[in-house]
């Protein structure tokens, strides 16, 4: 493979398979719930199980949330596509196949081609959608003390599988790629997109090649459990490569797993290809018919999109283009933020914590908007600020309590003693204290000398364990200063 070629030459090629378990109330091909978290095979039956004779009946809502993928990525919708076995054996696949779509010549999946935009260092570029497909998802293997169990309550769950075109340049665009995708199918409505719950799950295919040239050997990346896992696995997985080339060796088509603890991929198994699953039409389904009507009737239905409400966003709120990409990352995050304005009609307040203070605790605690107080938590300290209860600077500590364990803002103030301090009285007291005793940045502020003011306003704040209003402190040291 050694052409002379330095490696930093060569351009990184890399397409995702990303999988996707839709929100239905039941599964793909039978009646049982689709449900997290529930006792180890309890939602089963004869034909999620694969017992003889037991026949598949399609799900029509899966099919409805395909259709309502495909119309948000701008697919093609095939008016008729089929199921087909994908035969192989695995513990957490009890039929010893799965019924997927496959496409072949004259038998495509449900939708093709289409592109979905993403930027990254304030480049806009459109990816490519190969194809949106429908399938079953398999059980779920369990290894614990030496043994490993299988749990089919997950096997049979409805599978969207959404597979990009070679378009993502390096691991950075992959993960913007994997972020927009999961935002516009949970506005869509399809999915919940939790990573951590197996909701949403991505393989990648990485490969370098000389630019515009053909492609290289690829290799798959599986095991990826969240968004910083998919780019830290790409970027190890680049290094790899390059380092291969580097030394004159060969890349070999192969199936890597990521090592989250490791930071490493390491070989599982060489890249099986289409024929090693031996594809034939299911012969118990019959094709799937999506007529014109039907298609119509879903894009009418659809809800409100990101880029449309982050238009909203700054148009009825008025907020910078900056808060109204953030606050509509997520249709959680969204909801959370409309339904705080309902409560506390501020909007740009409301942004500014949220993007602010609550989004960095989120991050440092790797939690998300659904798992921490609701909107009316958020609305009812922001109330105790525009009363002049709380101070700003109170507030903040207040908040990470209120995160944390989810007490109610007005129980934290009364236990901690934080009702901000807005008697004048009281304040002309400290306000004259700290006057006293500072008469450098006194003579600094008869000298026009601003910035000593903020100086003494701290030191009044200091006085009063932060609980001093500072508005009527700054008004009450230049009445003083200037009085004197």
């Amino acid at each position: 493979m050694s052409t002379g070629r330095a490696p930093t030459s060569y351009e990184t090629v890399i397409g995702l398979e990303v999988h996707v378990q839709l929100s239905t109330a039941s599964k793909m091909f039978c009646g049982c719930a689709v449900a997290f978290g529930a006792p180890p095979n309890t939602l089963t039956c004869p034909v999620c199980l694969g017992l003889p004779g037991a026949l598949p009946v399609l799900n029509r809502r899966a099919v409805e949330f395909g259709v309502r993928t495909a119309l948000v990525l701008g697919c093609a919708i095939q008016p008729e596509s089929r199921f087909h076995r994908k035969n192989y054996y695995y513990p957490d696949i009890p039929k010893n196949y799965q019924i997927s779509q496959y496409q072949y010549t004259g038998h495509p999946p449900l939708a093709t081609g289409g592109v979905l935009v993403v930027e990254t260092d304030g480049e806009a570029r459109q990816i490519g959608i190969r194809r949106v497909h429908l399938e079953e998802d398999t059980g779920k293997l369990v290894h614990a003390d030496g043994r490993s169990l299988v749990d089919y309550n997950r096997s049979g769950t409805p599978l969207m599988e959404i597979v990009s075109d070679p378009d993502l340049r390096s691991a950075e665009e992959a993960r913007a790629f994997l972020t927009r995708l999961r935002a516009v199918l949970q506005y869509a409505g399809v999915t919940t997109g939790r990573m951590e719950e197996g909701t949403l799950r991505c393989d990648a295919n990485l490969s370098l090649r000389e630019p515009g040239g053909p492609h290289g050997t690829r290799t798959e990346i599986k095991n990826m459990n969240s968004l910083r896992a998919v780019e830290r696995a790409l970027r190890f997985e680049e290094a790899r490569q390059r380092e291969l080339v580097a030394r004159g060796e060969s890349v070999v088509q192969e199936t890597r797993h990521w090592d989250e603890d490791r930071g490493i991929t390491f070989s599982s198994r060489e890249k099986e290809e289409a024929q090693d699953y031996r594809y034939f039409p299911e012969p118990d389904l019959l094709p799937v018919r999506v007529d014109a009507a039907w298609v119509e009737r879903v894009r009418a239905d659809l809800p409100e999109l990101p880029d449309a409400r982050r238009r909203r966003y700054q148009e009825a709120y008025g907020l910078p283009e900056h808060d109204a990409t953030l606050l509509t990352e997520t249709r959680a995050m969204a909801e959370f933020f409309e339904e705080t304005v309902r409560l506390f009609p501020h909007p740009k307040t409301v942004s500014n914590w949220i993007v602010g203070d609550v989004a960095a605790y989120l991050n440092a605690t790797g939690l998300e908007i659904e798992q921490v107080p609701g909107p009316s938590a958020l609305a009812e300290l922001l109330a105790l600020i525009d009363r002049g209860t709380l101070s700003g600077r109170s507030a903040k500590e207040v908040l990470e309590e209120m995160l944390r364990t989810g007490r109610a803002a007005g129980e934290i103030v009364r236990e901690r003693g934080l009702v901000q301090i807005s008697d004048e009285a009281e304040l002309v007291r400290l306000v004259e204290a700290a006057i006293a005793e500072n008469p450098g940045p006194v003579s600094d502020v008869r000298a026009g000398k601003d910035r000593a003011v903020t100086f003494l306003v701290g030191q009044v704040m200091k006085k009063s364990r932060g609980r001093a209003n500072p508005e009527i402190v700054n008004r009450l040291l230049r009445d003083r200063i200037g009085a004197l």
